[in-house]
């Protein structure tokens, strides 16, 4: 039987953020893992999602990581992809520096605000990715650093600052959602190998802890195929996660 490593489960998990999506742009903004998900859901269950070479092209093939579209199926340029983001027919996956228990994050600064211990990039897309589309987050080393009772600024809104929809973090170690009465952020599943004590201890403010957490999904054997022999054959996917 073939042992699928860390980092396919982890893009499994990043894959099914979108299932039920349908016909909106999958903006996967974090890394290698999350737009790896992206492209294998739509070649796989989601195959009305939109895909792009990480450019203005909407690829109509799946495109390996680091590679142009070879065939387009139409363009998007960038006052059109504003115009998405303004009607929230896009679902982004974003990479926070800090998040908080209902989902605020920070990428601008380390600090006062005033006086900043290490100034980041601002808060970019941010506020209109938050309070307009679905969100979701990628975390490749989930730590109490990033995992913070209080984030030193407020970059994406969280669900307790009227969010869009934070629909999920997946992190390597597990996947986290706020499908809570007080939508305060709640395990939903650890990674095979992965206890819930491991990730409470990584984690810098109380979750959520279900009675029974299961274990996140394993790729099936088409899915690995499909990541390993098309859309990844280069293994970018395991610089990401340890």
């Amino acid at each position: 039987m073939t042992t699928a490593t860390r980092a396919e489960i982890c893009a499994v998990a990043c894959a099914e953020l979108f299932r039920g999506d349908g016909e909106i742009v999958a903006a996967a903004v974090a890394g290698f893992v999350p737009m790896l998900g992206s492209r294998l859901a739509r070649a796989t269950f989601e195959p009305d999602l939109l895909t792009t070479d990480g450019g203005p092209a909407l690829s109509a093939e799946p495109v390996p990581l680091g590679a142009k579209a070879s065939g387009v199926e139409g363009w998007l340029p960038f006052r059109d992809h504003l115009w998405l983001v303004l009607n929230g027919r896009r679902h982004v996956v974003m990479g926070p520096v800090q998040i908080d228990a209902f989902g605020n994050t920070n990428i601008s600064c380390i600090g006062d605000w005033e006086r900043p211990a290490r100034q980041l990039l601002g808060v970019r897309g941010g506020p209109g990715n938050t309070l307009l589309n679905t969100t979701s987050y990628w975390v490749p080393k989930h730590s109490t650093r990033v995992f913070t009772e209080k984030v030193d600024f407020v970059s994406g809104v969280g669900h307790d600052r009227g969010a869009h929809e934070i629909r999920a973090v997946v992190t390597n170690l597990a996947v986290l959602d706020f499908a809570t009465p007080t939508r305060r952020m709640r395990l939903r599943s650890v990674h095979p190998g992965v206890s819930v004590a491991d990730v409470v201890g990584n984690t810098g403010f109380e979750l959520d802890i279900p009675a029974d957490v299961p274990e996140t999904r394993l790729p099936t054997s088409d899915e690995l195929q499909v990541m390993r022999e098309v859309l990844d054959p280069r293994g970018l996917r395991e610089r990401e996660v340890s």
